[in-house]
């Protein structure tokens, strides 16, 4: 749609707004929402008609999660077509960059769709063994890496960029691709973990997807770009777009996702989700930004790499449940307390991101 509308303003100067990302970023928030909208309740009910007891709950986790037990799960598939009709309509398909972070993010999903699916049929919390789908996750995002690489210019595929330094540029060479698979592999995993309380995980999904949509926008530009000393990346600019979808999609999952749940997001949304955001950094060249917006789901994964290094070495938990929001439900705050307070933290280090820009 973009293509056709865009190419009107030759003789309909009105047309001309479908030319300016920002217009077409705001599209794409609206288009994702309303299709979560329209589409939700009919999603959530063929799913609950599918899954009849719904996402298995863990026995081991808290026992105030039993009251969950039927509400279905994979409403990430939600999200996913909110964002793919967002970006399709949108963003400017011949731009490669959109198609990189729209393949990581739809394989993604099928990987978290199969794991959903296998824990639905066998009614058990374990889904798709851990070593065949960090296996595939590996090889998506090696791949994806590798051709971002290609994409952009040649003098900036195997470097690293360093927040507060604005000339600072670090030659990773043949790591590099392995510094790709890390970070989004590393992401996508940590949303998953985040993903544990009714809306815990999408509202600091939607938090960085936001302030990505400022930093590929400003990347993407060539004036902003100089006048803040950042590294430009040419085309990256689009992929505001795409962050602009995450965050319409999210807003019309929250909606059905809220306290109590009506749906959950599973791998199918957490996976992708996550896949998503790594991607977009690395193609901003935000890797480590990303580490400080994000920087709630690090400290759930480190949360749960303390836990498991503890036990396994001194046979001690740090924690009373990992990850950390488990523990603080096990100290006795409730679910909406640990959920708003997480979504604070979210905030501030998102602000926190953002001042990387102009702090060089």
């Amino acid at each position: 749609m973009f293509y056709l509308l865009s190419q009107l303003s030759t003789d309909f100067p009105a047309f001309n707004v479908f030319r300016y990302l920002t217009f077409r970023t705001g599209g794409a928030v609206i288009t994702a929402l309303m299709v979560a909208f329209v589409f939700g309740p009919a999603i959530i009910r063929w799913l609950k008609a599918q899954q009849g007891y719904g996402q298995p709950i863990r026995t081991d986790g808290p026992q105030t999660h039993l009251v969950k037990q039927g509400t279905p799960t994979m409403g990430g598939a939600m999200m996913l077509l909110g964002i793919t009709i967002a970006v399709l309509l949108w963003a400017d398909l011949g731009n490669k960059y959109v198609w990189a972070v729209m393949i990581v993010t739809l394989g993604y999903g099928l990987i978290g769709f199969l794991d959903d699916y296998r824990k639905v049929k066998k009614r058990s919390s374990a889904g798709v063994a851990g070593k065949s789908k960090l296996v595939l996750e590996i090889a998506l995002a090696g791949a994806a890496g590798y051709w971002i690489s290609t994409i952009g210019a040649p003098e900036m595929a195997d470097k690293l960029t360093v927040p507060f330094f604005k000339d600072l540029l670090l030659d990773l060479g043949v790591m590099y691709l392995p510094f790709v698979v890390f970070v989004i592999v590393g992401a996508a995993n940590s949303v998953n973990l985040t993903d544990g309380l009714d809306g815990l995980a999408i509202v600091p999904v939607m938090i960085a997807a936001g302030v990505f949509v400022v930093i590929a926008y400003l990347i993407g530009n060539a004036v902003f770009a100089n006048y803040l000393q950042v590294h430009f990346v040419a085309g990256s600019g689009e992929l505001a777009v795409f962050c602009g979808a995450i965050v319409g999609a999210g807003l019309g999952f929250l909606w059905f996702n809220a306290p109590p749940a009506m749906v959950f997001m599973g791998d199918t949304g957490s996976l992708a989700l996550g896949g998503a955001l790594g991607s977009v950094a690395v193609v901003t060249k935000h890797e480590i930004v990303l580490s400080i917006v994000g920087g709630l789901f690090v400290l759930e994964t480190v949360s749960v790499i303390v836990q498991v290094a503890s036990f396994k070495l001194t046979g001690k938990r740090v924690f009373r449940m990992a990850p950390l929001h488990h523990h603080y439900e096990e100290k006795g705050w409730a679910e909406p307390t640990v959920v708003i307070r997480f979504w604070i933290i979210a905030v501030i280090l998102a602000v926190a991101g953002l001042a990387t820009l102009k702090l060089r």
